[in-house]
């Protein structure tokens, strides 16, 4: 039945699917606008426990999803070329990119956001690879509690790597990047430059030949820009550096904001990078 339903049909089932699977909302009014019913969907998505669907919403999920991902347009890691030695820069929305691993900016509990329609990688990430998501997440926390104890949260700068689901990419790898409070330290330094190496290695030991990092802990985390993209630019070519028979042919900064494209740009000497970066999107 779903492969017969249009795109519209699709976000009607689900926004009351999912309605149904929310006890505190089910009865909420769906917006009239197609614009409303898919921010209304998302929060839905965003709100929801880890648990499973029935098979059949799961698979209308999963068409919408992977319509969604094509109306917004994929990237594929390929075309995007070097402006360094195995360093490319692409500015867009991190959903896009069909790479073998793109990097979350995770919090230690693993789950994703909660917050309805929050901008953050986090939610979007969650958002648009589908409930499976989280509900993988879940299980590798129960697991890791059930061997650490049932307060354990992820540490800063371990990395978890799962299926991307209906993201054009294969895997998501989450990372806890450092809390910068009150004030930038050593210790922060160290570890976002950890969370790069690691996600790295992570990413090679799983054979991925491309990886999409976003700019971690840059956002609520309050991690400096500036040092920020100067900690990764250094630590990614010292890694390439490192490990020259790496499986690892392409490393991407995704940068969202244009000062972080330039930031990047100036650090990458890459003038003249934000036409090619517009032309893409």
């Amino acid at each position: 039945m779903s492969e017969k339903m249009t795109q519209e049909e699709r976000l009607d089932y689900l926004v009351d699917a999912f309605k149904k699977d929310s006890v505190e909302y089910s009865s909420l009014e769906t917006p009239a606008d197609t614009e409303g019913r898919r921010r209304l969907l998302r929060s839905l998505m965003n709100i929801r426990m880890p648990g499973e669907l029935p098979a059949d919403v799961l698979r209308v999920q999963d068409e919408y999803l992977q319509e969604r991902a094509r109306e917004k347009g994929i990237v594929e890691a390929s075309e995007i070329p070097e402006v360094s030695r195995g360093i490319s820069i692409w500015q867009g929305d991190i959903t896009r990119l069909a790479a073998d691993a793109i990097v979350n900016a995770a919090n230690s509990q693993m789950l994703g956001c909660f917050v309805p329609m929050h901008t953050c990688i986090d939610n979007g990430i969650h958002t648009f690879a589908g409930v499976q998501l989280r509900a993988e997440c879940y299980r590798k926390m129960t697991e890791l509690r059930t061997r650490y104890g049932s307060d354990y949260e992820q540490p800063t700068a371990v990395p978890m790597i799962t299926n991307a689901y209906n993201l054009p990419a294969k895997h998501v790898i989450h990372v806890v990047g450092p809390i910068v409070s009150p004030y930038l330290t050593q210790t922060h330094k160290d570890q976002l430059a950890e969370c790069y190496r690691a996600c790295l290695d992570l990413a090679a030991s799983n054979e991925c030949e491309n990886i999409a990092f976003c700019c971690i802990s840059t956002g609520v985390f309050m991690f400096p820009p500036q040092k920020a993209a100067e900690i990764a630019v250094a630590t990614v070519k010292q890694w390439l550096d490192e490990h020259p028979d790496s499986c690892m042919r392409k490393v991407i900064f995704n940068v969202f904001k244009d000062s972080d494209l330039a930031i990047y740009q100036k650090l990458l000497g890459t003038a003249g990078w934000h036409m090619w970066c517009l032309a893409i999107l």
